[in-house]
């Protein structure tokens, strides 16, 4: 070591009691001391902050940090005060200070004791600070949480532009933009608007080898996979991540309701409850916090084990940064997302009320997060590329993912890659992967026809594959480096030089094909619940010819006595007692005490005979937040209101109370809404739908519409089968 480098290594033992440093930070912390401007790439709890923090305490002059969270400023100024007998070594200016305050700070600066000042970007904006800090030796500027410059970044903040030019008034001073999240559009970006394109760049590895990352397909039974999942985990820390306050209150409940110590945190909760939350789990009062992404930010809790995405994220990045929390501690962390293209389509409903430039970016953000979800190759390699890097098939962590120890079918794909690769070359690289895919299959759109692609040879030169192929095929193909995207016009596909040459000399390319993400769109509430485990075949066997042997001797089709996806939840969960079997996918009381003896006594028996251990956790208690819709449903049906009216009074779409409806029958209850059936339909129809149904050996309204091939509509046939169902079964 130089005496520079025994210098900095005293002062590291000095201040933070460390006799080394990680990673970059030794070469970060020697680039600033040496006066230039620095740009650091590190993933959260890589030690970014030590990175300004120890030049800071070196340096002669006040080091400001521009940080956008005011609680963060306050954890750090508290961290870097505990260091040191002086309180005036480190400082916030922000609106939260008194007069009193404010002057405090400015005597520390000016008197040389304060090292680090922590400002938020509105302050520096101010004319008296600006004035102020001109008159003060500055040592240098550090922008934490850079990514907040760039539009293009998860958490733009349109005050963080104006950055450059309050720097350039404070003389020449050297800047360090630190950031735990950069594409390379967002690190382009941030060096542009910061002016400085000259920067040390220092980017660390984004790969966390000990995360396992999964996507499960979401269904409706989603409440009943996290609880289980929890359950297998029993014990360990955890975090949920939800879009909505609404949703974190309920999943916080149901978990609390099933046994499992868990507490919400979002922004809706006032500051005192919020603290207490998040103490509770870090003291671990609590296994799970149940959270919007409020919570997490500066949240050092190295043991967490998992963190579960209820709902997708907007971005990769807020999914790293989130996943992130896990395993800190280099122990297990399990990553679980669960996914459904449902959920993006809210997403872009919901940005569909933003400037079109901010659409734009969230669209092309958006779609990343689609194309992780539903790739089948490694999600490591995947998301490692998003950030701009390769990941070697046999580097640390890499059969730490869903997609890896489940591989797909691998298929020999050379032809066709040469076939995509041409096409973008041929398109002259002004198409977004969207547009290169109906080139391929032939589908016009706006933007084809404004270019005229539709009218050349190789338009449709692809359709013997379908949309899907091509997509995943594009996927697989960036990945492999062939193709780029252009960091100028985001979105915009390129082919790269490696990709001319496999044109002129094609190499074998196995692709696998992406996943399928479908959940079974029927209405009927029945099918809601597909359980994701797999049921007992044999038993199941069993309870479909007891179903038939019940139906016949009642003289009712066999789905009026139980539906298919109840006894699959029996085949998995086998209930032995009536109260067990209330709580059966689609049974529900009345069901249970009108059909279950039977039921549970061939069950009960089944299991004896085999041994069976039960897995008693798997009952998941609802938290009858539904139940005061549910009998308000009732009673007023019983008064004979109309329907609309009920609807409307609960601000429910008439879908929506179709749908509470059937749940009410479906799992036993009477509802008689003869009254309303008869103004749509006169009895020779209502006749002829009944006996439909009680021939039927489905109760399927698809199955119901194609027989009568538009004589009756969706709503009619709806109403109509929970008279049925109602009048026959319950």
């Amino acid at each position: 070591m130089n005496s520079n480098e025994i210098e900095i290594h005293k002062e590291l033992k000095k201040y933070f009691g460390f006799s080394q440093f990680k990673g970059l930070q030794e070469q970060v912390i020697t680039s600033i001391l040496d006066e230039k401007n620095t740009f650091v790439i590190m993933p959260t709890g890589g030690g970014k902050s030590l990175c300004y923090q120890l030049p800071a305490l070196i340096k002669d002059g006040t080091a400001i940090v521009v940080s956008p969270l005011i609680a963060l400023m306050k954890n750090q100024v508290d961290a870097i005060r505990s260091l040191s007998s002086e309180n005036g070594i480190a400082h916030v200016l922000n609106s939260s200070l008194t007069k009193t305050e404010i002057a405090q700070v400015k005597k520390d600066i000016t008197s040389g004791l304060t090292k680090l000042l922590y400002v938020a970007p509105e302050s520096l904006t101010k004319e008296e600070y600006v004035a102020f800090l001109q008159s003060v030796p500055i040592s240098f500027v550090a922008i934490d949480e850079a990514h907040c410059i760039s539009e293009w970044g998860h958490d733009f903040r349109p005050e963080y532009r104006n950055l450059k030019n309050i720097i350039k008034q404070l003389g020449r001073v050297p800047i360090i933009g630190l950031t735990a999240t950069a594409t390379p559009k967002v690190q382009e970006d941030i060096l542009k608007n910061l002016d400085m394109s000259d920067a040390n760049t220092f980017k660390a590895s984004f790969n966390r080898p000990n995360l396992y990352y999964e996507v499960r397909t979401k269904t409706k039974n989603i409440e009943s996979d996290i609880i289980r999942f929890i359950k297998q985990h029993k014990g360990k820390s955890g975090i949920i991540y939800c879009l909505s306050r609404k949703k974190v209150e309920s999943i916080a409940e149901v978990l609390q309701v099933n046994g499992i110590s868990a507490v919400p945190y979002h922004a809706g909760l006032d500051a005192k409850t919020r603290a207490k939350h998040q103490d509770m789990f870090l003291m671990e009062d609590v296994d799970v916090v149940v959270a919007t992404i409020a919570f997490g930010m500066g949240i050092d809790k190295p043991d967490v084990r998992f963190v579960i995405h209820h709902d997708i994220p907007k971005s990769l990045e807020s999914y790293y940064q989130e996943t992130g929390r896990a395993g800190r501690d280099g122990g297990e962390g399990h990553c679980l997302a669960y996914y459904s293209y449902k959920d993006v389509e809210k997403l872009e409903k919901f940005m569909s009320g933003k400037p079109v430039a901010e659409q734009e970016i969230g669209f092309a953000l958006l779609q990343e997060v689609v194309a992780y979800a539903e790739t089948s190759m490694s999600r490591r390699k995947f998301l490692l590329h998003y950030f701009g890097e390769e990941f070697p098939d046999d580097g640390d962590g890499a059969d730490m993912d869903d997609n890896v120890r489940n591989p797909k079918n691998k298929i020999e794909a050379k032809d066709q890659v040469v076939k995509l690769l041409e096409i973008v070359r041929d398109t002259k690289h002004i198409y977004k992967s969207k547009e290169i895919v109906f080139t391929l299959i032939g589908r016009i759109n706006a933007v084809i026809k404004a270019h005229k692609t539709d009218t050349q040879s190789f338009f449709g030169s692809g359709s013997d594959h379908d949309e899907k192929y091509w997509m995943a095929l594009l996927r697989q193909v960036l990945v492999a480096g062939y193709l780029s995207k252009d960091i100028e016009t985001y979105g915009v596909v390129k082919i790269t030089k490696n990709g001319l040459d496999f044109i002129k000399n094609p190499v074998s390319f196995t692709m696998s094909e992406d996943h399928e993400y479908s959940e079974s769109e029927d209405e009927a509430i029945v099918t809601a619940g597909k359980s994701s485990g797999t049921a007992d075949e044999v038993l199941m066997g069993m309870l479909r010819e007891l179903r038939k042997k019940v139906a016949k001797k009642l003289g009712v089709p066999p789905f009026v006595v139980f539906q298919d996806p109840s006894l699959e939840d029996m085949a998995l969960k086998y209930p032995i007692t009536l109260t067990e079997l209330y709580n059966i996918h689609g049974v529900g009381e009345g069901k249970a005490k009108k059909y279950g003896n039977d039921f549970v006594t061939l069950i009960s028996r089944y299991v004896e005979d085999n041994d069976i251990i039960r897995p008693d956790d798997l009952v998941v208690k609802s938290t009858g937040v539904n139940s005061a819709n549910k009998l308000y449903i009732i009673q007023n049906i019983d008064r004979k209101l109309p329907l609309s009216d009920i609807a409307s009074a609960k601000g429910l779409t008439m879908d929506a109370l179709i749908k509470e409806m059937e749940q009410i029958v479906y799992s036993g209850t009477k509802l008689n809404i003869k009254y309303w059936v008869d103004d749509m339909l006169d009895d020779d129809q209502q006749e002829e739908i009944h006996d439909y149904f009680m021939e039927s050996e489905s109760d399927k309204i698809e199955d119901a519409l194609k027989e009568f091939d538009g004589d009756y509509d969706i709503d009619e046939l709806r109403l109509m089968r929970i008279k049925f169902i109602s009048e026959v079964a319950n």
